[in-house]
């Protein structure tokens, strides 16, 4: 922080940087700490130094990795306790065990700090942050301690915390990295292994989320109640077990969803009464869903889901809605996405297909009504039944899913906005200029997307022009904060010139 000097500490214990090493040694790093003043650097000598450790004013703490501090099986390895410090190039190992009281590599009780660079091991959370804004989470490298998934603590952990940055950080074999409660945080480029939940939201809105690579966890991204959160970029491979998900939401509205990569999970996407706000919509876009058992799935009784431009590869069953197909069926808008299952012709060769792509329940309705059936799916005998069905069927199919204009070849572009725009619902505020068949005008024009639309304050889409195979537009990601300081507005920025330039700001 530019309001504090930086200084470096010589106390014996550390580096003789300027000549004076010859200072008594303090009792412990907590009295060495205690003696530094405001804005101090202390550089400490290659050692393990005995925690746990309170920090309660403004200084550097620089291990150059070579220092561990341990916390003796006891608490916190750190607390913050504090703003405008940084701990960095550290090892924290060795918490207390204790759910109730957090035991933590790092406690964050306080505002523009910075951990960066710093291995957090056997302890049983990594970072927690409460009730903290405007803090720094970059580089770390984070595990939990050898015990059972369901009794680990978090890697990072944001409750009642805002515009803070998660960045750059590995994680394995912790629980979850949860978000209660916070806004405005921007989580990126992280790599998250052997956990739970890869990241978790409950009642946090307007977060956004990018990039960041999640593999063989139990879910991927689950949002739970929250709204406005955007997701983007991110691969999640392989969410392990029969009811991994890739990417899920409970009750969760107004959310972005574009370019991610769903793959080798039991469910690529799964959506449960979301969007749940009236007159709000859920956008997919751009996004790769292949090699699934179920790409997506979702219940009956909500609408406001929006699939374009989404590529459908591989998965066992496209699309699932649960407690069997009814009217809830047609209430999702798909248009313009590549299913590699579709059969129809492209006699004048656009690229899209001359027919809609239909889904519908076959015998398969069986699972779908009955989960207890999901095991006797693939079976030769309801493969069988599911031909005949197909064939000439008993009862009338149930729909599933319709794409008006398939995509024929994966890598055909389509101008996103002017297909979004067309979908979204009426309370939307989304008006078209002319009839209402200006934007189908403008979608198979090569040129520009209409940009004379008008868009009702708060809501999802601004009067943008974009050339057609363009997808949404944003920022790029330069806004997030340096490594030595703390975040003066970069995540914030960063994240408000995304929300303008979909509209939202």
């Amino acid at each position: 922080m530019s309001s504090f000097p930086r200084l470096v500490a010589i106390a014996g214990l550390v580096l003789p940087l300027i000549g004076q090493g010859d200072l008594p040694a303090p009792a412990s790093l907590q009295s060495l700490v205690d003696a530094a003043k405001p804005g101090d650097t202390l550089v400490l000598e290659p050692g393990t130094y005995t925690g746990p450790l309170v920090i309660s004013k403004p200084l550097t703490l620089d291990g150059r990795d070579q220092v561990v501090i341990d916390g003796g099986g006891k608490g916190t390895v750190v607390l913050l306790q504090t703003d405008g410090a940084t701990l960095k190039n550290l090892r924290l190992t060795n918490s207390g065990d204790s759910h109730n009281d957090i035991d933590a590599g790092v406690q964050v009780r306080g505002n523009f700090n910075v951990i960066r660079d710093n291995v957090i091991d056997h302890c049983l959370y990594g970072i927690d942050l409460q009730q903290s804004s405007n803090n720094i989470v970059r580089r770390n490298r984070i595990s939990s301690k050898p015990v059972d998934l369901g009794i680990r603590g978090d890697a990072i952990r944001f409750w009642y915390s805002y515009n803070n940055q998660a960045t750059d950080n590995v994680i394995r074999d912790s629980r979850d990295t949860v978000v209660w409660y916070s806004k405005d945080n921007v989580i990126a480029r992280n790599d998250a292994r052997g956990g739970r939940y890869s990241l978790h939201f409950m009642y946090s809105h307007v977060n956004l989320v990018e990039d960041n690579f999640y593999e063989d966890n139990s879910v991927g991204i689950f949002v739970m109640y929250s709204d406005g959160v955007i997701l983007r970029n991110n691969t999640i491979v392989n969410a392990s077990g029969p009811t991994g998900v890739g990417i899920g939401f409970k009750d969760s509205s107004d959310v972005e969803i574009t370019g991610n990569k769903v793959l080798y999970s039991a469910t690529g996407i799964y959506l449960d009464l979301s969007p749940y706000q009236p007159g709000t919509t859920n956008r997919f876009t751009n996004n790769l869903i292949a090699f699934n058992a179920v790409g997506v799935r979702w219940l009956p009784g909500r609408d406001g889901n929006i699939f374009v431009g989404n590529r459908f590869e591989g998965n066992i069953t496209p699309t699932v809605l649960e407690g069997g197909a009814g009217k809830g069926a047609t209430f999702n808008s798909w248009e313009g996405n590549y299913w590699d299952e579709y059969e129809g012709f492209d006699r004048d060769g656009d690229g899209i297909g001359d027919t809609p792509l239909e889904q519908y329940a076959y015998a398969d309705r069986l699972w779908m009504d009955l989960p207890e059936a999901q095991f006797f799916k693939g079976s030769p005998m309801l493969e069988v039944i599911d031909f005949l069905e197909r064939l000439a069927p008993l009862s009338e199919p149930k729909l599933l899913a319709r794409d008006e204009r398939p995509i024929r070849t994966a890598d055909i572009p389509i101008d996103i906005l002017a297909t979004l725009a067309r979908h979204a619902p009426k309370s939307q505020g989304i008006v078209m200029d002319e009839d209402e068949d200006y934007a189908d005008e403008a979608y198979e024009d090569e040129g520009e997307a209409p940009a004379a639309t008008s868009v009702a304050p708060g809501r999802a889409f601004a009067p943008t022009t974009v050339a057609a195979g363009s997808s949404i537009p944003a920022p790029a990601s330069a806004g997030y904060a340096s490594d030595s300081s703390a975040p003066v507005g970069g995540g914030y920025d960063a994240l408000k010139a995304l929300r303008q330039s979909l509209g939202r700001e």
